[in-house]
């Protein structure tokens, strides 16, 4: 039975509001690390945050369109309810907003590209054609096993690095370090819904790498990007000199652990669970990190 929902309500669910957290920690890191060359700006560094936003919300338009024009999402699936396929909003209005968002990242991201210059302009027209053909086109990414590459690149290295780069119009090896556990942690969350969503993806032709793979591979892609985050505090600090509060991200070994054994043991809805906790720690994590950093 179709849970009945206000038409606001439905935007916001569309929207995703729980992804949005992941989506800031590229800019928190990447300020942070201008913080601590002494060239951090907070307009800048706001611009970044709202057009990460807008981009993490126009992707989700674009995966709730896309998916339910392909036949992806059937009566039969496990995760959230996604609003065209229920009913509550029509394809044509997720056209709309899909095209208004992305139209307004790109305006906001004309400040950056004063700031930036054209590099920042490719990056942004690349970042948002990547959100669209993630799962529209004739080679969509999110269909061809090459999700988790999208989410790793432009959510991890290009969000971090862009942002530290039109604070500092530098381009720094710390920078692409330190965006390692951003893009790690934040394709830790896809590992979470595409292993999920196998089987569903499976007959709906959605090559997923846990399609291609197996579970068992996307078990050991799990547990690599979490340890691969753990790494980088000590890479900073053995290589770079950073200060030990980098190492605040320890704290949440436990947590990670716990996610670890999480994966291999949940089934079905009970994986939202984690999905969910995945996405906490993404969040906490690089939060931790941007202080360490910044400290």
């Amino acid at each position: 039975m179709t849970q009945t929902i206000s038409k606001n309500r439905a935007w916001i669910l569309a929207a995703r509001p729980k992804t949005l957290p992941a989506a800031s920690v590229a800019v928190l890191v990447g300020s942070a690390l201008a913080i601590k060359d002494h060239k951090f700006s907070f307009v800048t560094s706001l611009f970044c945050l709202l057009c990460s936003f807008l981009i993490q919300i126009g992707t989700n338009f674009a995966n709730d369109l896309f998916d339910h024009l392909k036949g992806s999402d059937t009566p039969d699936r496990v995760g959230p309810m996604r609003l065209l396929s229920s009913g509550h909003i029509n394809p044509s209005e997720m056209k709309i907003a899909l095209w208004i968002t992305f139209g307004l990242a790109f305006l906001l991201g004309m400040y950056l590209v004063y700031v930036g210059g054209i590099p920042i302009l490719v990056i942004g027209v690349l970042s948002i054609i990547s959100g669209i053909i993630y799962t529209a086109g004739p080679y969509p990414l999110a269909y061809n096993g090459l999700g988790d590459v999208f989410s790793f690149v432009f959510f991890g290295v290009v969000g971090t690095m862009g942002t530290y780069f039109v604070n500092t119009m530098e381009v720094s090896w710390q920078a692409f370090i330190a965006s390692i556990p951003v893009g790690s942690l934040v394709t830790a969350i896809l590992v979470v819904n595409n292993y999920r969503d196998i089987d569903q993806d499976r007959a709906a032709n959605k090559n997923t790498l846990a399609v291609i793979f197996g579970k068992k591979f996307s078990r050991i892609e799990y547990k690599l990007f979490i340890f691969a985050a753990f790494m980088v505090p000590l890479i900073l600090f053995m290589d770079y000199r950073y200060s030990p509060w980098v190492f605040l991200p320890i704290v949440l070994a436990p947590l990670a652990f716990k996610m670890i054994t999480l994966l291999s043991t949940l089934k079905g809805q009970e994986l939202n669970r984690l999905l969910a906790m995945t996405a906490a720690f993404s969040s906490i994590f690089g939060f931790l990190l941007a202080i360490g950093i910044a400290l």
